[in-house]
């Protein structure tokens, strides 16, 4: 779902404010298409480390 709702973002704003919007675009395109392949180990790193960064971002957009 945020790989999604970012790609929708960036069709109407492709600079907006959110740190690696394309690489979360990337990745649910790969989880989507190539699941197959997808290393779990790697997704689970990404939401680890990055989630909290991605929900400080998305709150600050919110209350502009």
């Amino acid at each position: 779902m945020i790989g999604e709702a970012t790609n929708r973002i960036l069709k109407v704003n492709a600079t907006i404010a959110i740190s690696h919007a394309r690489r979360i675009v990337d990745l649910r395109n790969r989880v989507i298409l190539a699941y197959d392949v997808v290393d779990e180990v790697i997704v689970w790193s990404v939401v680890v480390k990055s989630l909290h960064l991605l929900k400080q971002e998305v709150e600050h957009l919110l209350s502009l």
